[in-house]
């Protein structure tokens, strides 16, 4: 009996410690594997923006350009901190998402009619939209692309479930609605560590500026 008390015990200790290697793993394993893929999207799109290319009259960025993978834009939010700075990646699979933020193929592109829709971990992956949930209308989203910087502005937030596709249409929450407004929308898992429903970010652009030297404000 004792041999079989202890022989459980040790088994227990075995499997809580193997449990927490892989919570180690999800929480701070996978984040190093995004940054390095951060790190090679960012030298990848530096060198592809300084590349001389045909642009369209207004500088904006069009879905011929970019391919599934591949970085597409970049996007910072202020009030997250100046650390706060991601590629966003043309695509929203798996393997996408874990190199970072990504851009749903098919809805606006950056600085369009339309809605640009971006979605991202929150727990996992470096966790870039972990603390969106903080945003708070008015604050800025910031998207740079190869010629110009993106203004937009939280309009508000609201919780979904995982098949509210409508967030995602062209007008948000109006699938049948033509586009007039050029809007953003951030997509996550809610709540943390939970896939049970989707936290939504509205926004829209309010302004634009030229990248000079490849740099903006």
């Amino acid at each position: 009996m004792r041999t079989l008390i202890r022989s459980l015990g040790e088994l227990c200790i075995t499997a809580g410690a193997v449990l927490l290697l892989f919570v180690a793993y999800e929480l701070w394993g996978t984040g190093a594997y995004t940054q390095a893929q951060q790190r090679k999207l960012d030298s990848e799109l530096n060198r592809t923006w300084a590349a001389p290319r045909p642009r369209t009259p207004s500088g904006a960025v069009t879905a011929e350009r970019v391919r599934l993978g591949h970085g597409l834009a970049l996007i910072r939010i202020p009030r997250l901190g100046k650390g706060f700075h991601y590629v966003i990646i043309e695509g929203v699979s798996v393997a996408d998402l874990r190199k970072g933020p990504g851009h749903y193929p098919g809805t606006a592109m950056p600085g369009g009619i339309g809605n640009f829709v971006v979605s991202g971990h929150r727990t996992t992956y470096l966790a870039p939209f972990n603390h969106i949930d903080e945003l708070q209308p008015g604050d800025k989203i910031l998207i740079d692309t190869q010629a110009r910087q993106y203004v937009y502005q939280v309009t508000g937030k609201k919780v979904v479930s995982p098949s509210d596709v409508s967030v995602a249409a062209p007008v948000p929450e109006h699938p049948s609605k033509d586009p007039t407004q050029r809007l953003i929308t951030l997509t996550t898992c809610n709540p943390k560590y939970s896939a049970a429903q989707r936290l939504i970010v509205f926004g829209r652009m309010v302004g634009s500026i030229p990248r000079v030297n490849g740099a903006s404000s």
